[in-house]
């Protein structure tokens, strides 16, 4: 999808303008009668079926639209009046892959046929360039949009948003902050630590994240590190599904959702980009990025390159970090039927972020707003004391390949690891001292062992396919296919004097484990008529557990006898249907509706008791009702929708009424969450256009009785889920400029303490940042070439985002000892990038 250069000079947009009232916004393809060339073929399915509606952008060199065009009941199109030149031309379908042919050579008065066949559609593609084939003008200026051929509420993030309105320090939980429902705090600033991401009353781990359609997430528990694998140099978009999908959209929880992470695609062209990037807390950021484009025999080969390095102090005081990365892209076209990728990334993180959740509201109010951290050594929160080592890499091989009569196949072998490599110290408050040394060393009770520091470990490394085979007919599409992932994980945390790092003679736990993970679907894409879209499938989610925990100090298994280990095994199924439809108005005016389920099983820490868990909790399951329209007129978007899901919680543990050293695990009780979201992007003159996005809903407990008591939670609020949540911005994207300002604002919601829910009260906040870029683009020497400013939290808001209370009664009143999430303090990045292009010469 392509915002920048899109209606780029005064010509464009004055043709635009010009256009007659019988060319009417709910069209597509206004054509020019100018003399010139003509291009024109038919689209077709791998079966030569002609497709009807097919969507076609006919783009020059500076990637600027000059024609579009649908295809009629025939399957055929046609372009007139073109000026010799080069070309691209796309071509977007409902339930098919965007076709991309590069390098359309026209000359002048020439008359070109051109034959396009669309294959068949992964879910988790490139987002495409479907707002250009479009006949929307807002459509092409949104910073957030929906497809047409949307079946569940999703909303697409590209490359010229990543680029251009965010900072270069940003993470993933940075891309989507603006999107409808959303919202991340990193208190040490922007992309400077472990954010996490909420929406629709689903914290972390009730949803999936991918990258290039494959899951990532500990072992332990399904959640997610944004520092540690995917910064936002190694993204190129984000399809953003707020539901648990279709049959087809496999991970270990799609129980609330899934944030799609796609890599940026091959680029055509030779390219050498040079970054630096300084800002406030001294941050610093030096990034590399070569691309070859097309090389080789026949141009089948492509490899893109990226290294970069950050550091910075944080907003935090002491709360250092340094990033080093390095991630590289290869594709192979063996023909137009057959295409080898492989991606590799390897990155290394080190930073002194402490385990306590936040600084106490003491701190802030003798120390100041940004304390967390201090220089003494004889502090608890000295800061050395406290610091993590994480190495991470992510490396898969995709093959795709098209057999002929309509089938395809899609696999995906890949591998993964993290290593998280953590010390710190136990308190936030307080000193270390001398006696360390001799609680450590001697046999100590529990509280002496807790008294200093941890030595952490959490480490794994998976294996894993996703293969689906596919076949499309006039009728519709198959898909057939599985996921199967393995797994080994060890953990550990030992007491460790955080003086001299010596450790204890036993840990407080010590585990290995393995998972496997089994996910076979199936699923069929009826289309009765051009205009319907029917889907119906299931899969079967099924993971095994074989865990060996080792004897500790008596914080988690205990002694056991004697024995240097115990044994535990768990299986999980669930079985999860799934239902859709999408049905097109009008060529731009869409609805649709789902039905899905999603699981997601229990945490690893279900087996950490001293005694036998005598019944093995089941999965949590998930049932969502979605409904909602995408319109895109010419100059106006809109995409609405309202969700109900149904989603038990977390398990608890209880005794065994059967055996006094055993535990049950049982649920805690269901919520309901429901509520309206939507978003509206309006192209106002010359580039200049508005965006706003809100949602209004609820997320509350609703079981009557929970382990057959009263569940006196029974219509509270499920934590961190805001009644209301708003984004605004307003950008101007014309030639070589971008600026954009971006406002989000998160109402009231509440967090709770270990003992009741909704407990404490926070209070709306909100944060808004400001972007300005000018890139050099048209061909030149220097194409790419780009000055980037950025002003993070422009207003510097100060507010509590979250509150992990001292005490734990059922009413709250602020303590000197709890500790706070804080908004980050103002910053501001200014970025050189220098581009070298062969075009140019």
């Amino acid at each position: 999808m392509r915002l920048a250069g899109t209606y780029s000079s005064t010509s464009c947009f004055r043709l635009a303008a010009s256009l007659t009232l019988a060319a009417s916004a709910l069209t597509a393809g206004a054509q020019s009668t100018a003399s010139g060339a003509t291009l024109r073929g038919t689209v077709t399915d791998a079966k030569g079926a002609a497709l009807q509606g097919a969507h076609l952008a006919l783009h020059n060199s500076r990637n600027t639209v000059q024609r579009r065009a649908v295809s009629d009941a025939s399957g055929s199109y046609s372009f007139s009046g073109i000026a010799p030149g080069t070309y691209e031309l796309d071509t977007d379908a409902p339930g098919f892959a965007t076709n991309v042919k590069d390098a359309v050579s026209i000359s002048d008065s020439q008359s070109i046929d051109l034959a396009i066949t669309l294959k068949v559609s992964d879910i988790n593609e490139q987002v495409t360039v479907e707002a250009d084939a479009s006949n929307s003008i807002a459509a092409q200026l949104a910073p957030f949009d929906a497809r047409l051929d949307a079946r569940s509420a999703r909303t697409e993030i590209n490359n010229h948003y990543i680029e251009n309105f965010l900072s270069p320090i940003a993470d993933y939980s940075e891309i989507i902050q603006q999107a409808p429902g959303a919202f991340s705090i990193n208190s040490n600033g922007v992309g400077l630590g472990d954010s996490k991401t909420y929406f629709r009353g689903f914290p972390d781990g009730n949803y999936d994240i991918t990258f290039d359609g494959i899951p990532f997430n500990d072992t332990n528990s399904p959640t997610h590190h944004s520092w540690a694998f995917f910064p936002s140099q190694w993204i190129g978009g984000v399809d953003f599904d707020r539901s648990p999908g279709s049959a087809s959209t496999v991970g270990p929880t799609p129980f609330g959702g899934s944030i799609n992470l796609l890599s940026k695609p091959a680029q055509a062209v030779q390219n050498l980009r040079f970054g630096l990037s300084y800002g406030s807390f001294n941050t610093k950021l030096y990034d590399g990025n070569y691309t070859t484009g097309n090389f080789g025999p026949g141009k089948k080969a492509n490899l893109s390159l990226n290294v970069h390095r950050m550091s910075s102090d944080g907003f935090q005081t002491y709360n250092y970090q340094q990033r080093v990365g390095g991630e590289l892209k290869f594709q192979y076209k063996f023909s137009d039927t057959t295409v080898l990728t492989g991606f590799a990334g390897v990155l290394s993180l080190d930073t002194n972020t402490p385990n306590f959740k936040g600084p106490l509201r003491s701190q802030i109010a003798t120390n100041g707003y940004n304390y967390l951290m201090n220089n003494d050594a004889t502090s608890a929160a000295y800061y050395k004391y406290n610091f993590y080592h994480v190495p991470t890499d992510f490396e898969y091989v995709g093959f795709k390949k098209e057999f002929g009569k309509g089938w395809y196949l899609d696999t995906k072998p890949y591998t993964y690891s993290y290593n998280n490599k953590q010390n710190y110290a136990n308190n936030q408050t307080g000193t270390i001292n001398a006696s360390c040394d001799t609680q450590v060393a001697a046999t100590k009770t529990l509280a002496a062992n807790y008294a200093c520091g941890t030595d952490k470990l959490n480490s794994y490394r998976k294996y894993g396919t996703i293969t689906q085979v596919s076949q499309v007919s006039r009728f519709g599409i198959f898909r057939v296919g599985t996921w199967y992932e393995w797994a080994t994980t060890d953990r550990y945390q030992t007491p460790q004097n955080p003086r001299n790092l010596a450790l204890s003679a036993l840990p407080n736990f010590h585990e290995q484990f393995w998972t496997n993970t089994y996910q076979p679907f199936v699923e069929y894409e009826w289309h009765p008529t051009t205009k319907l879209t029917i889907t119906g499938g299931a899969k079967n989610a099924h993971y095994t557990m074989d865990l060996k925990q080792y004897a500790d100090n008596g914080r988690t298994v205990g002694p056991l006898g004697g024995a240097a280990f115990r044994r535990n095994f768990a299986s999980y199924n669930s079985f999860l249907p799934s239902g859709d439809a999408n049905y097109r108005i009008r060529e731009n005016w869409s609805v649709y509706g789902q039905v899905a389920t999603g699981s997601v099983i229990p945490p690893s820490s279900v087996f950490d008791t001293t005694g036998t868990v005598s019944v093995t909790p089941k999965p949590s399951n998930a049932l969502t009702f979605q409904t909602g329209t995408v319109i895109k007129l010419r100059r106006v978007t809109l995409d609405m929708d309202y969700y109900h899901t149904h989603f038990q919680n977390a398990y608890t543990a209880i005794a065994d009424p059967n055996v006094q050293t055993a535990s049950q695990y049982v649920a805690s009780g269901d919520s309901v969450s429901k509520g309206f979201e939507g978003q509206t992007n309006i192209a106002l003159f010359r580039g200049f256009s508005f965006y706003v996005n809100g949602t209004v809903g609820s997320a509350r407990y609703v079981s009557p009785t929970v382990n057959g008591v009263v569940n006196a939670s029974r219509g509270l609020w499920v934590a961190n889920t805001p009644a209301d949540t708003e984004s605004l911005g307003v950008t101007y994207q014309r030639r070589n400029l971008d600026l954009g300002m971006f406002n989000k604002r998160v109402g009231s919601m509440w967090n709770d303490n270990s003992t009741f829910n909704q407990v404490v009260p926070i209070d709306p906040f909100n944060t808004t940042s400001l972007h300005m870029n000018y890139t050099v683009r048209g061909g030149r020497l220097l194409d790419g070439s780009k000055i980037r400013l950025s002003f993070n939290n422009l207003f510097d808001s100060r507010g509590i985002t979250s509150v992990t209370p001292a005490t734990k009664g059922a009413t709250f009143v602020p303590n000197a000892g709890d500790s706070l999430g804080l908004l980050p303090g103002r910053s501001v990045t200014v970025s050189f990038t220098m581009g070298l292009s062969p075009r140019g010469r």
